[in-house]
């Protein structure tokens, strides 16, 4: 599958595809039942909503090129089992990312929007009987907030499953030195920038992009599925505060619904990006294309 790639002014973001998973969305949002979705089939499908009720799950990273550096952005499954998934082929990402033209070698910064396992494996990749950096020039981003809370929670023996990564995709990164802990505003660049979006973790940021009057944001998973612009109050199971989620959504539609904003979602299949938009009485995303 050739990659997705947008221009937002001088930046161009490039989608990098792990794997691609149906299933129905009452796994990820509980509240997300045919009935309650029959009022948005209309815009969901056929991009975000299969023929047989499902949707698409899209395990991917993106890489944002902007002012000479390469930043990655999520790092996917990665190389080890988990309690939810099999370990994936780096012969699938690895060789995506190089079709993109990417080389591990290559990338500059590497940005986890939080630390959930999804997220992070990438990070490292097998060699023996360990796990060390797969980018090993890059600097890697971690908001320190999430940092610290899944680490002591780890410590505790409390962390759960769904940062099972922690130690082998985490961890070692910040043993070879190669971590940088920053706050959720930190500055990339003069065009790229975190935004602290709480509530599906308690350090997660979302990445804005702003370049030549465009502007963009990659998700991470403040959503999970295009549907919660249009219902920003629907839970997801691994949220450690869906209240605070619905209110972070709730906040992003308010400032950017009927603006330029280009709005990459990290777990939504292809075409991946799109607007906020009135419709009736709500919101929906309206997907666009890539180049």
């Amino acid at each position: 599958m050739p990659p997705h790639s947008w221009k937002t002014g001088e930046a161009r973001v490039t989608r990098v595809l792990e794997s691609e998973v149906p299933l129905p969305l009452t796994a990820l949002l509980p509240e997300a039942t045919p009935e309650a979705l029959a009022p948005h089939a209309g815009w969901l499908a056929p991009h975000f909503l299969n023929d047989d009720g499902t949707v698409s799950l899209a395990i991917q990273a993106l890489v944002i090129e902007s002012q000479g550096r390469r930043i990655l952005v999520d790092t996917c499954i990665g190389e080890r089992d988990t309690p939810f998934t099999q370990a994936g082929d780096p012969n699938v990402f690895l060789g995506n990312l190089a079709a993109a033209g990417f080389s591990p070698e290559g990338i500059d910064v590497v940005l986890c929007t939080h630390m959930h396992f999804d997220h992070v494996g990438w990070n490292t990749r097998k060699q023996g009987d360990r796990f060390v950096p797969t980018f090993p020039n890059a600097r890697y981003l971690f908001a320190r907030v999430e940092y610290e809370h899944w680490k002591a929670m780890l410590d505790a023996g409390t962390g759960g499953d769904y940062v099972s990564s922690f130690t082998e995709a985490v961890q070692p990164v910040v043993d070879a030195g190669l971590a940088e802990l920053v706050e959720t505003d930190h500055r990339i660049g003069d065009e790229v920038w975190l935004e602290a979006t709480p509530g599906h973790t308690p350090g997660h940021v979302a990445v804005r992009i702003a370049s030549g009057g465009a502007s963009a944001l990659i998700t991470g998973d403040l959503t999970h599925h295009p549907v919660q612009w249009a219902e920003p109050d629907w839970k997801m199971g691994a949220d450690s505060d869906s209240a605070q989620a619905a209110a972070t959504r709730r906040r992003l539609l308010a400032e950017h619904v009927g603006t330029s904003l280009l709005v990459i979602g990290t777990h939504y299949p292809a075409p991946t990006a799109g607007r906020l938009v009135r419709r009736g009485d709500g919101h929906a995303f309206e997907a666009i294309d890539g180049d």
